[in-house]
């Protein structure tokens, strides 16, 4: 009888063996992956409308509210604990995968212990703007089928208690501390007012109905007018109306006169969060002060070098008076010769972009004008096209005065905003099948905005900066991405003005003041999300330095770039990790 219990003993450690083991495969590990992904788009819904899919497209979470929080907390600590199983048995590829989503719960988990849900509105970075653009017609929700345009109405219901979730959420700031800055406030309130129709016809949300499709009858027409017509009268135009009367008086009458975060309780630890987050780094603010202090003087000697070799007669901070101000560098008259010009230096780089990438992304891409009602306070970006290729691309340019858009930057931009930058880096991500879904759409600011930097570098290997002028863009938009080193960590960490941050960029840099003022209160805003650019930069340059000495006449640039681009957006040391190895693996 003991040798039967014995024997049944060992059958059930070795069935739990087996289980466990079962549990561990790498396999199992991947189903958890993408079960990740999958509660990760029913619980966010709207990503899955940027990708292009269209079975949340009639609803939104309001993120605001303390329910969402609760279940964002539940599902990153249950896959935090998940991943704790596996321990063996992955691949390279999985291992890194493991390390990522471990990254994203960690850090997702972390930023509840902050208050910055309290100022959820603001000039730049806030959901009402993105919002605006869906109910455009012109973004990423579509409206093509009648079940489009009902869809569209769900979703506006949703909207509708952020923004009072929004404003419930700023009293509590108010009662806290934990509001804008007053220079803040007053862009936001002319955002908000714009929105604040005497007609539907006039508002932003009445776009879809002006492009209602050909093929609808007039019957089908008549009813989704009527539809839109009454909830813009109704409901959109009234929550603006209630949203911008708080902001203008209340809130306004709350804003705070210090610039960062620093004057806020808990700020100077947010802030050292935020760094890591965007830089995915354990910086401190004085190390990358200090580091943006250098590449100021660095950058500072090679602008002095161009105005040399132009000819130019006077210090630098003249010659950027004379940038800003010359009118052979502000050439146009009309809008659509801004995009024009891109269109042109896309076909100038197409030629030699084979030269430098072997990897290129299939997805479509075009440029366009940044949408009237958020571009005066908008800056140049890339919006990631779909899965599917249904949707390009697109690089948005705002050109808030034609007749004083100032060209010098135009190639650097487009090498930044569109290719090889976040075009090449975003689309290859999308469209990398071995990557598990999750992976598909993750984004690293040091990575992304560093591999942008990075490809500034690369124009006069692309055929462009022939004209010193736009070589000097080149450098002005390295020297503001360095600022920003200074300014920001100034501005959060070390007491620093909105002045007197505008004051150290207009010394060191050639941009307009409009456009640096405009910069700083982006910075004020969004805490440590200006430093990744050339966080992530320099450690591209390293790593390529890195592989030039080793590889010497053996480096095909080529093999460099398709290792940085082949697996998608990830921290910098996991980057790092994996180009030591490939240095180690061609030696």
């Amino acid at each position: 009888m003991k040798n039967f219990h014995l024997i049944l003993l060992c059958l059930l450690v070795f069935i739990s063996a087996c289980n466990n083991g079962a549990k561990n495969t790498p396999e199992a590990f991947d189903q958890l992956l993408e079960d990740y992904y999958q509660e990760s788009l029913a619980l966010y819904r709207l990503p899955s409308t940027y990708l292009g899919e269209t079975r949340y497209n009639d609803s939104l979470p309001n993120h605001l509210s303390a329910e969402f929080s609760a279940k964002e907390t539940a599902l990153n600590t249950k896959y935090a604990n998940a991943l704790e199983q596996f321990t063996e048995l992955l691949s390279p590829t999985q291992q890194l995968s493991k390390e990522l989503l471990l990254w994203e719960t960690s850090m997702a988990l972390e930023s509840k212990k902050f208050k910055k849900e309290l100022i959820p509105v603001d000039q730049m970075w806030s959901f009402h703007l993105n919002f605006g653009q869906l109910a455009s017609g012109q973004g990423a929700q579509p409206f093509v089928m009648e079940q489009d345009y009902a869809n569209w109405l769900i979703r506006i219901e949703g909207y509708l208690q952020w923004m009072q979730s929004a404003e419930d959420n700023m009293r509590k700031g108010m009662e806290t501390g934990w509001v804008l800055p007053i220079a803040l406030i007053k862009k936001v309130i002319p955002q908000l007012e714009q929105l604040i129709t005497n007609s539907a016809e006039e508002h932003l949300f009445y776009g879809p109905i002006a492009a209602l499709p050909e093929g609808f009858s007039a019957e089908a027409k008549a009813r989704i007018t009527a539809e839109y017509v009454a909830a813009i009268n109704n409901k959109i135009i009234p929550a603006y109306t209630q949203l911008y009367a708080f902001m203008a008086n209340d809130y306004l009458a709350a804003g705070r006169t210090s610039s960062g975060f620093d004057a806020l309780t808990d700020g100077a630890a947010y802030y050292q969060y935020a760094i890591k987050l965007y830089t995915t780094t354990e910086m401190t603010p004085n190390e990358i002060h200090q580091l943006g202090l250098d590449e100021v003087a660095r950058i500072r000697t090679a602008m002095e070098e161009v105005m040399v070799q132009v000819g130019f007669k006077g210090d630098l901070a003249a010659f950027f008076d004379h940038v800003r101000t010359s009118p052979a560098l502000m050439p146009y008259t009309d809008p659509q010769e801004v995009i024009d010009n891109f269109n042109a230096i896309h076909q100038r780089v197409i030629p030699k972009v084979n030269e430098l990438f072997s990897l290129q992304p299939k997805s479509p891409f075009e440029v366009r004008r940044t949408e009237a009602f958020r571009e005066a306070s908008a800056s140049a970006e890339y919006n990631v096209g779909s899965l599917d290729g249904s949707r390009p691309g697109i690089f948005y340019v705002p050109i808030r005065d034609v007749n004083t858009y100032n060209v010098h930057q135009d190639e650097d931009l487009f090498l930044h905003e569109a290719i090889p930058g976040h075009h090449f880096q975003i689309s290859l991500q999308q469209e990398n099948t071995t990557l598990p879904s999750f992976r598909k759409n993750l984004w690293y600011s040091a990575y992304g905005e560093g591999w942008a930097l990075y490809t500034e570098s690369l124009g006069k290997e692309l055929g462009l900066y022939e004209d010193p002028y736009q070589y000097f863009g080149m450098l002005a938009a390295e020297m503001h991405r360095a600022i920003r080193l200074v300014v920001d960590t100034g501005l959060h960490s070390k007491g620093w003005t909105r002045e007197q941050a505008i004051a150290y960029s207009l010394e060191n840099e050639s941009e307009s003041e409009v456009k640096i003022t405009s910069e700083i209160e982006r910075y004020m805003a969004n805490p440590g999300q200006a430093l990744s650019y050339k966080i992530g930069q320099l450690k591209i340059r390293e790593l390529r330095g890195k592989a030039e000495e080793s590889l010497g006449d053996r480096l095909d640039i080529r093999d460099f770039h398709r290792e940085v681009l082949e697996s998608g957006c990830i921290p910098l040391a996991l980057l790092e990790k994996k180009i030591n190895r490939w240095i180690v693996s061609q030696n």
